[in-house]
């Protein structure tokens, strides 16, 4: 069987260099995305940044702890509690005690006391520390001393400038400044024993020493924030890829061996028994399977680091992400690939190991039983799984339809059943696309296995670019709907660093106008008695919320919330009118408040509406406005860093339905991470396929010549019936694209989130032309080289 094998490869090369290729480049990207997902599992350690330089830092408390009976139940507060008094008195008593203070000040301009510089420690390279109230001290790296800086906190005067550290840009206030800026201290430092300290704070509040300091940084999760988007992401593409991979693989692969049933009825006839045809095969995919899938994981090695560099330059990932030594990933890649080369093979080789030797022969002419009956029950069996499991989400669940790793993955299971039902469909759709091209039909309907084989990649291609990024821009339509119909002001007033009192009183003596300022905070809830949610909330004034907003309500009334109750959503468990439930408010006060209205569901955004009195601490940063005009606005706002917007521009804003062809580049980058990659490569395959395909088609095309066509009329026939398959492959696409946008559109329905399906038609028509230009050139040179060499054609 071996050095039958052998001899097989060396005379039938170019069909074993499609499936090396086609196996090489999927290993390649499993390996690549594995690689990746590996390195995003663990953030860097990183060292204290602000009080690198100081012994012990005192941080409010900024976990709630909730005990169950299987444990403690924790999340990060919205608000941080400050220190108790009674606890910074006590401390005072053990040492100096400065009070550290951070806002924003403008863009990334960050404020701090000028007592806290010297815990980084920052030092002076120019100029003298602050006196006055509007005077500050700046990092080197952007300003000089003598400048004046406009921010939103006021125009400024730089009196001094100190050593850029990299982890910030700083501004530095008089402390007394400071405290008007930001009135509530929520950690400081203690010049003191930290064994003391812990004495004196007794829980109370967390002390921080060590490595622990840096848990008083700005954001001192970010590192893990940014890997777990960063893990999200990658995860997703790696499904999406891995998926397309073995598709492709698996497909290629048993297309290869399903072009030899010839071969197989000749060694049938001279006494080859099934066993040795299937041995034969499977020492075939070994062969070409093994060395395969480690030039896969070669080449995954050297593309991995490339990809971490794009995506770092393109701001989706962290300055300091790389490809850290992982191991598993090409375990992974290698071992997936060798596996579903077999698995193609030996799939393909059982039917032809089991036929008879003239059936074997008869049937290399025309498939006349391409759909198998176990091709056809596994393809009944995926397709029945899609409809139940899409049933049982709409009726007990349909928001899991909205989610990310829902959508992604449910057209992959209407792939696979619709690639192995192809067969089936293949002569209908023939005769539909084809009416007038009797040739064209006839040679695309009899080798139903080869136009199958070559639809496949253009249905994965365009099912995938419709299923993926029409659900995108559905979600993202529904989201944009909701926030159009609650939002009725004329205008948005929104500010990075928050409105100050006085500001919104301002606003507020603006005549003939109404005014609803909200501020951003959370609330948590103990469901079923071990659950702690958190729940994104806004806390407005009720009276003047109902008139600048139209809140989507299911029961009760936007004015009979108070400071005694909340508006809830459906996704709680308790959301009955008038019954009381117990919360945790975003600084962790626990609170029984009864239920003033309900809103449904909707796509998610539909959060929690609390009174100022629930959200202490929290600072009002979006005011909506009926009435007056935006120059009006601008006066009284002076020179504030908050953006005026009308209703409309705030909706593209805050709520963008960009598509791959008009998003940013961060977001066109996420497309081309999920979809793009694995769409590339099944581009690369379609044209693998229909280059195996038409090399194989020498009689044909001698038989074709012998009957009078000259060789253009030949190739113009190969390039039509290449346009046929496409349009095969594109339909139905197309096909699981309505079935997929359909169930979102159904659990958008029941979940009160009206929106049109919206499919992308520029990706999709973009990603059909391409399909069609490859599937052209792939099949016409070919048949142009083996018309060319006329005396081989026999």
């Amino acid at each position: 069987m071996l050095m039958l094998a052998l001899r097989t490869l060396r005379s039938r090369w170019t069909a074993f260099i499609g499936s090396f290729v086609a196996l090489s480049l999927g290993v390649a990207l499993i390996a690549v995305m594995g690689l990746a997902l590996a390195s995003s599992l663990d953030a860097p350690e990183r060292a204290p940044e602000r009080f690198a330089a100081t012994p012990v830092v005192v941080k409010g408390q900024d976990t709630l702890h909730v005990p169950t009976p299987i444990g403690d139940r924790t999340q990060r507060l919205a608000q941080l509690r400050p220190v108790p008094a009674r606890t910074v008195a006590a401390l005072r008593k053990l040492g100096r005690v400065t009070e550290d203070r951070s806002f924003v000040v403008h863009g990334d301009l960050v404020g701090h006391p000028w007592s806290t510089a010297a815990f980084a420690p920052y030092e002076l390279t120019a100029g003298r520390a602050p006196r006055a109230a509007d005077e500050v001290v700046a990092t080197d790296d952007r300003t000089t001393v003598g400048q004046r800086l406009r921010t939103g906190r006021g125009v400024v005067r730089v009196v001094g400038t100190v050593g850029a550290l990299g982890f910030e840009n700083a501004l530095f206030y008089t402390d007394a400044r400071a405290a008007v800026l930001s009135p509530v201290s929520t950690q400081l430092v203690v010049e003191a024993d930290a064994a003391a300290v812990r004495r004196v704070v007794d829980g109370r509040a967390r002390v921080l020493s060590g490595d622990e300091r840096r848990l008083a940084d700005a954001d001192p999760e970010r590192y893990a924030e940014a890997l777990t988007t960063l893990n999200a992401l990658f995860g997703t593409a790696g499904g999406v890829t891995g998926f397309v991979s073995v598709f492709v693989v698996a497909s290629t692969f048993a297309f290869a061996v399903a072009q030899r049933r010839r071969e197989f009825g000749l060694l049938r006839t001279t006494g080859a028994t099934p066993g040795q045809i299937r041995r034969a095969v499977l020492t075939e995919a070994l062969l070409v399977g093994g060395p395969a899938s480690a030039a896969g994981c070669v080449l995954g090695a050297y593309a991995a680091p490339w990809l971490a560099e794009r995506v770092v330059d393109g701001g989706v990932a962290p300055a300091w992400f790389a490809i850290g030594d992982h191991v598993w990933p090409y375990h992974l890649a290698f071992w997936t690939g060798l596996s579903v080369a077999l698995c193609g093979a030996v799939g393909a080789s059982w039917r032809a190991g089991r036929t008879s030797p003239t059936q074997a022969l008869r049937e290399a002419a025309v498939d006349e039983r391409a759909l198998t009956l176990g091709r056809l029950l596994f393809g009944a069996a995926l397709l029945i799984t899609a409809a139940v499991t899409l049933a049982l989400a709409l009726v007990t669940d349909p928001g899991e339809l909205l989610h990310r790793k829902t959508y992604v993955s449910r057209p992959m299971l209407l792939i696979t059943a619709t690639a192995l039902l192809a067969p089936a469909l293949v002569r209908p759709l023939t005769r539909v696309l084809a009416p007038c091209g009797m040739l064209v039909r006839s040679n695309a309907g009899a080798a139903v296995r080869r136009t199958a084989a070559v639809a496949a990649p253009v249905l994965i291609m365009v099912a995938l670019t419709g299923s993926l990024l029409g659900a995108t821009a559905t979600l993202n339509g529904a989201r944009a709907t909701e926030a159009r119909e609650r939002t009725v002001s004329d205008f948005v007033l929104t500010s990075p660093t928050g409105f100050a009192p006085d500001t919104l009183r301002r606003l507020r003596s603006i005549p003939d106008t109404e005014v609803s300022a909200t501020a951003s905070s959370a609330v948590y809830v103990l469901e079923e008695g071990v659950a702690l949610i958190k729940s994104e909330a806004r806390a407005a004034d009720p009276r003047a919320l109902a008139a600048t907003a139209r809140l989507p309500l299911t029961a009760g009334r936007v004015t009979a919330l108070d400071d005694d109750s909340i508006i809830v959503n459906e996704e709680w468990a308790q959301h009955t009118v008038g019954r009381r439930v117990t919360v945790w408010l975003g600084d962790g006060t626990r609170r029984s408040l009864r239920i003033a209205a309900v809103m449904p569901v909707g796509t998610g955004d539909n959060g929690v509406y609390v009174t100022p009195a629930n959200a202490r601490g929290a600072a009002v940063d979006r005011v909506e406005v009926t009435g007056g005009t935006a120059a009006g606005l601008r006066r009284v706002l002076g020179a504030t860093d908050a953006s005026v917007l009308t209703r409309d521009e705030w909706l593209r804003t805050a709520y963008p339905t960009a598509t791959f062809t008009d998003a940013d580049e961060k977001t066109r980058l996420g497309f081309l991470l999920v979809l793009g990659i694995a769409l590339l490569y099944t581009g690369i395959s379609l044209a693998n396929t229909l280059l195996m395909a038409t090399s194989d088609r020498k009689r044909e095309f001698a038989s074709l010549r012998l009957a009078g066509a000259t060789t253009g009329q030949v190739l113009r026939l190969v390039a039509a019936e290449a346009l046929v398959v496409v349009a095969v492959g594109a339909l139905l696409g197309l096909l699981v694209t309505a079935l997929n946008l359909g169930g979102m559109w159904g659990a958008l329905d029941l979940q009160s989130a009206r929106s049109p399906l919206r499919l992308p038609w520029p990706e999709l028509g973009a990603a059909t032309g391409a399909c069609a230009l490859l599937a052209v050139v792939s099949a016409v040179l070919p048949a142009a080289h083996a018309l060319r060499r006329r005396g081989q054609l026999f």
